[in-house]
């Protein structure tokens, strides 16, 4: 059995307006199974709730360090987008 792919940023080497946005980039380009951790000085909750907001159903979030002074999350891919646009009886429009 083969180890999931795991990318890992620092984003404490960022500047702070560019992070979300590299983030979300690096988790869009992994497949299904693949994953990526997030080291930060602090407890990334608004990162959270912007992964719940675009992504429902897509990832799972697992602390693997809480903290004080080192934050570190991963964040597995688990659903690619194509899951959540196909469930409905409208999807595609098809409805009418």
């Amino acid at each position: 059995m083969s180890t999931p792919t795991v990318t890992e940023i620092d984003v404490r080497t960022i500047p702070p307006y560019e992070r979300h946005a590299k983030i979300f980039g690096q988790f869009d380009d992994l497949a299904v199974g693949q994953a990526l951790v997030i080291v930060n000085d602090h407890d990334p909750v608004p990162l959270r709730r912007q992964f719940e907001g675009r992504t429902p159903g897509q990832f799972n979030w697992s602390y693997l360090q809480a903290g004080p002074a080192l934050w570190r999350v991963q964040i597995d891919k688990v659903a690619g987008a194509a899951a959540e646009s196909g469930g409905g009886c409208c999807s595609g429009g098809a409805c009418g």
